[in-house]
């Protein structure tokens, strides 16, 4: 019995890493690329840019203006969009965060600020 709960745990390890770090994902920055490798450490689920939410469309019913969060989290069903640039995306990011809000209601999205993200990075470093 002890073997088979071995075996099982063994298959699992190995169904998260295949679901998460095989991946052959091309970051847009590299700070999601550490934030990633932040969530296989505490054996995360993620997926990366997954879904692209439709936030205007121009006058002929085309999307106009989009917003794709980085990461989902499948098993806690979150979106979660890293700003550790300047100002003005955080800005941005913050209007386009808030009209996915608006517009679906249902889906829990997150933005990690750079205070944010550093606090995870210095957790994840000094593990």
């Amino acid at each position: 019995m002890a073997k088979n709960l071995l075996e099982e745990k063994e298959k699992s390890k190995q169904s998260y890493k295949e679901s998460n770090t095989s991946k052959k994902v091309r970051f847009a920055h590299r700070s999601e690329e550490e934030f990633s490798k932040i969530l296989d450490f505490y054996r995360i689920k993620w997926e990366y840019e997954p879904k692209t939410f439709v936030l205007e469309y121009d006058k002929y019913g085309n999307p106009d203006v989009s917003f794709t969060p980085d990461f989902y989290l499948p098993d806690m069903d979150l979106y979660i969009e890293l700003t550790t640039l300047n100002q003005k995306l955080v800005t941005k990011k913050n209007h386009k965060i808030k009209r996915i809000k608006e517009l679906y209601p249902d889906i829990n999205i997150k933005l990690f600020y750079k205070k944010d993200y550093q606090s995870l990075l210095f957790k994840y470093l000094n593990r």
